[in-house]
């Protein structure tokens, strides 16, 4: 895959989607995805805009030519984006009480910058939240 290919994949996954223990980190998941599947799409989805939901749409109607490791790899890969994506929506209404209590007026995309800067007065929730979407490194 050459690497302004490359790059609009990684810009494309990070940005169309927000990054746990129980899930992936989007640079991972990038890192894995062009490893096992850049050949793949450079290949079989050549002009495919590259979101995540198009690109594994493409790659799941070139199955029966795409890679073994690609194949092994992609749904797990756009699973945990997935995951990724899910956690991060949660933290708003998992922190909503700290949200009113400790950051009231903070613009929904700072909400967990916020948060993290907070020592202490966080519920479990927040915190396993927060944890999930990655936001704590």
């Amino acid at each position: 895959m050459n690497s302004i290919r490359l790059i609009f994949l990684t810009v494309a996954l990070a940005a169309s989607l927000p990054a746990s223990a129980a899930t992936m980190s989007f640079e991972d998941a990038t890192t894995v995805l062009g490893a096992s599947c850049g050949k793949d799409i450079d290949d079989n989805c050549r002009g495919v805009n590259l979101d995540p939901g198009r690109l594994r749409e493409c790659l799941a109607r070139n199955q029966d030519v795409v890679s073994p490791q690609c194949k092994a790899d992609y749904f797990r890969i756009f699973d945990a984006i997935q995951k990724r994506a899910a956690a991060r929506a949660a933290v708003p209404k998992m922190c909503d009480r700290e949200a009113a209590k400790l950051c009231a007026g903070t613009a929904k995309e700072d909400l967990p910058k916020c948060l993290l800067a907070i020592p202490r007065g966080i519920g479990w929730k927040c915190t396993q939240a927060i944890n999930e979407a990655g936001y704590r490194k």
